[in-house]
């Protein structure tokens, strides 16, 4: 059934657990996640992102990603990620998209609250919930095309304050903030040091569910760690698809020179998504 990220996360908040968001670029990513979600009897997230429209435009995967959501058996948010433009967000949002994440990090501080201000006011209206993100969550070295002003900013500078983050959530009114607290986007190539203390303190300060972008690649005490100081929604993708990727390749390695249809091997991919997303759900549920 399809619910708004509200509904999801404040049970989860309620019971001290995590939620997994899911990027989902194509069909196969939706029916893992989905099937994961119910075979876990779990509520979850699936996400588009902006980003992803040279993958596959909100067009052709937004009413797929809402038709399976309204069909499932489980409680499944249809959240649009990492959305810089309104009127991209906006169209999301009329298309039966029941959250949409607004990213003004980049931003200066005063542009990012007014926008997403206006975004809340606009969204509450229509009955969808609203992410924020505060500070900055970068991509590690060899993680891909970064951001080239990245380059110039340490982590330490990228992290989130505690008590500009209350003023934010104060002001604007979102359901949810993304913090910045030391994961990175994409592929790790040394492990991910936290600032879990940091997450605490900004959870003593703001009763909206928190937020962790950057999630593949964390440990599973680290998320668990994470959950415990209040984070609430765990944003998920590389290692799944990456899950999907390697069943395809070893199916090849280890039956050389056999033919395979397009068709199977999307369907190896999927399976191989959906048994990583089983896990992520169960180590997020403590």
């Amino acid at each position: 059934m399809r619910v708004n990220l509200t509904t999801i996360l404040k049970q989860a908040q309620a019971d001290g657990t995590g939620v997994g968001a899911f990027n989902t670029p194509n069909l196969e990513s939706v029916r893992a996640v989905i099937a994961a979600a119910e075979a876990a009897n779990q509520p979850v997230i699936i996400m588009h992102a902006q980003i992803h429209e040279s993958l596959i435009p909100l067009e052709v995967i937004g009413p797929v990603m809402i038709r399976l959501a309204d069909q499932a058996r489980v409680d499944v948010c249809v959240h649009l990620d990492h959305g810089e433009d309104l009127g991209y967000l906006l169209h999301a949002m009329k298309m039966g998209f029941t959250s949409v994440m607004y990213d003004g990090s980049r931003l200066p501080y005063a542009e990012n609250l007014s926008n997403t201000r206006e975004i809340v006011r606009v969204a509450h209206y229509l009955g969808v919930s609203v992410e924020a993100e505060l500070g900055r969550v970068l991509r590690p070295e060899g993680g891909g095309a970064a951001d080239p002003e990245e380059k110039e900013l340490t982590p330490a500078a990228c992290y989130t304050d505690p008590e500009q983050a209350s003023d934010f959530v104060e002001a604007t009114g979102v359901d949810a903030l993304a913090i910045a607290f030391g994961t990175a986007h994409g592929l790790y190539e040394a492990k991910p040091c936290l600032d879990f203390e940091r997450i605490a303190a900004i959870h003593q300060q703001v009763d909206v569910p928190l937020v962790m972008h950057g999630g593949s690649g964390v440990s599973d005490s680290d998320f668990r760690q994470a959950i415990a100081a209040g984070i609430t929604k765990i944003n998920y993708f590389t290692y799944m698809s990456l899950a999907g990727g390697q069943a395809v390749k070893t199916w090849f390695e280890q039956q050389p020179g056999q033919v395979l249809r397009f068709d199977e091997i999307a369907k190896i991919g999927q399976a191989a998504m959906q048994a990583d997303v089983i896990r992520a759900i169960k180590v997020f549920q403590g």
